[in-house]
């Protein structure tokens, strides 16, 4: 069990729920036109099969990155990073793949049940829509490294990251809540993907070496690692700017910028990878990264609540 815990690398899952965190929250706090009230467009079983759907796409995608690029051989003496699990020979290829089919299986039928009581038999075409979506995604996180043609080796990761950890989450997430594209929504989302495919950056700038010898021709590769750092700070300061824009578009009043906390780690972030001379020690990174935008997406969440709390607790009453 201890390796399968280390597999499913847990410091990544909270990453992979900011958008569901975010996406979610602007639902209860901004109830559209067609839905009266923030009780009628938030339901607590979207939520929870949302957070399951996601949760479990990104254990497959780890699972699917271990086994890929362990069968490859990326993973190697040269990895800078922690072991893998096929790498130590802690866990064997046939098992990862028949944990990559139950994980894909648990999570089309999370994904079926969030469909479900999203839209029940209402909208078959938004119900088909959102399984092919679905289905999608899983044959994405599946095909970032495993197969000949994986697109992970292709540098079109950070492309995957950024659509489906962002954009689809965020957005989607939201949709099966209020049935409606919020544009001004569109600006979290894609800071929340901006972000996740930082993380991916810092993961393929610590393994620059190793992936240019296996082969594995990430962005960072094809830039190499001083472009790779340009890039970096690229990704963060521009999601650290659309939410403030996110922020000044909604009216939050000074005392609803709470979410700005988030980025004073973020910001020592930015100055770490800036000094940063040596590979290896952008590992730690990961993780400050990873929670950073976490305590951003809550803080950002419960900074949209406040915002329309007396909307929210005037309809929780009995009133519009």
């Amino acid at each position: 069990m201890k390796h399968w815990i280390e597999a499913a690398r847990l410091r990544t899952l909270p990453l992979s729920i900011s958008g569901i965190i975010v996406g979610s929250m602007y639902a209860l706090a901004n109830p559209t036109d067609n839905i009266l009230t923030p009780t009628e467009v938030f339901n607590w079983r979207l939520f929870g099969f949302a957070i399951l759907t996601t949760l479990g796409l990104q254990i497959l995608s780890n699972f699917a990155n271990d086994y890929g690029d362990g069968i490859k051989g990326t993973d190697n003496k040269d990895r800078v990073g922690p072991k893998r699990a096929i790498q130590s020979g802690v866990i064997s290829p046939e098992a990862m793949k028949r944990a990559i089919i139950i994980t894909a299986a648990l999570t089309l039928l999370s994904a079926m049940l969030l469909i479900y009581y999203a839209f029940t038999d209402t909208n078959i075409f938004y119900s088909l829509f959102f399984l092919i979506l679905g289905i999608l995604a899983i044959a994405s996180a599946i095909r970032y490294t495993v197969g000949n043609t994986a697109y992970g080796y292709r540098g079109y990761g950070d492309l995957f990251v950024f659509v489906f950890f962002g954009l689809v989450s965020t957005l989607g997430v939201n949709f099966l809540y209020s049935k409606e594209l919020d544009p001004l929504l569109f600006l979290p989302a894609a800071a929340v993907g901006l972000l996740s495919v930082g993380v991916l950056n810092l993961n393929n700038m610590r393994d620059e070496a190793s992936d240019r010898k296996s082969n594995k021709n990430t962005i960072v590769v094809k830039i190499g690692g001083a472009k790779a750092k340009i890039y970096h700070y690229f990704l963060i300061i521009s999601a650290m700017v659309l939410v403030i824009v996110f922020a000044l578009l909604s009216g939050f009043k000074l005392d609803q910028y709470l979410f700005l906390l988030a980025y004073i780690p973020l910001t020592k972030h930015l100055i770490n990878v800036y000094k940063n001379k040596e590979a290896k020690l952008l590992d730690p990174e990961l993780k400050k990264l990873a929670l950073s935008t976490f305590a951003l997406s809550v803080l950002l969440a419960l900074c949209m609540i406040y915002f329309f709390s007396d909307i929210i607790v005037n309809t929780l009453l009995g009133g519009r």
